[in-house]
Order: structure tokens, then C-alpha cells, then sequence
């Protein structure tokens, strides 16, 4: 059984809604799931977890939410080498280009980022299914 890491911060409620359906995903396949807010998680836990999805949405001029999420990713981000990942939040404004930026910065970090979710505003019916085969993809 693997074990899953969902990570995340939401100010809305629409990236806790999204980590929620990343968590019934892997569960539903098998896995053990944790759930962590971003202030919860450091890189000290990365190397108990098989795989690790990251939650956070787009913030001022699509960035990562600064005060909380950033300092907890860039904590963790050189411990992600050879580790399967995914990525996902919401956003209100712009094209979703931080999701971008994040993907090429996991990347670049060595991470195995396995795909990405995102949600204008509100997830919806489809945005929730993709965070949940996300999450079925972790647990594989």
C-alpha cells in the first residue's frame, strides 16, 4: 500500500475542496491518505510519503500564497528529487500561468510531477474528477 501526502492552503475553501477530492482518489485506490495544511508539512516528512500531491491557488500576480504555502514549498522543494508529485489549486484572474511556473520549478527541483488540476474560482463536477484521478495516479 502506498502511502499519499496531500498538502495545502485555501483561503476560500475552493483548494480544500480540490485536496479533498485529490484524497478520495487515492484512498479510493488503495492508498494511505494524510491530509496537511501547508503549515503543517515540512521537509522533514517528504521521505514518508511515496508520493505527494501540493494544493495552493493563485495569489496577487499568480504566485503562490506568500506568507503561508511559499516558505512551506521552499522547504520542501529540494527533498522532492525522484518523488511523484502533482500540483493543483484554483484561480480567479489571468490564464492559470503560476500553475506553469510552479510545474517548471518542480521540475527543475527533480520532482516526478505526474500532472496538474486547476479550477477557475469554485471547482466544478470536471475539475474535481481530475483532482480525484490525480489522486488515483498517486496511489499507483
Amino acid at each position: 500500500m502506498s502511502k499519499v501526502a496531500v498538502v495545502y492552503w485555501s483561503g476560500t475553501g475552493n483548494t480544500k475542496a480540490m485536496a479533498d477530492a485529490v484524497v478520495s482518489g487515492a484512498s479510493g485506490a488503495g492508498a494511505d491518505t494524510a491530509e496537511f495544511g501547508a503549515d503543517e508539512f515540512s521537509s522533514a516528512d517528504v521521505s514518508s510519503y511515496d508520493a505527494i500531491a501540493f494544493g495552493c491557488p493563485a495569489m496577487g500576480a499568480e504566485v503562490l500564497e506568500e506568507s503561508v504555502f511559499q516558505p512551506m514549498w521552499d522547504d520542501v522543494r529540494n527533498a522532492l528529487k525522484g518523488k511523484k508529485i502533482a500540483l493543483f489549486g484554483s484561480w480567479g484572474w489571468g490564464g492559470g500561468a503560476w500553475m506553469d511556473s510552479w510545474q517548471a520549478d518542480a521540475s527543475s527541483a527533480g520532482a516526478d510531477v505526474i500532472g496538474t488540476a486547476t479550477a477557475n474560482n469554485a471547482p466544478d463536477d470536471a475539475a474535481l474528477e481530475e483532482c480525484k484521478a490525480l489522486g488515483m495516479q498517486l496511489a499507483s
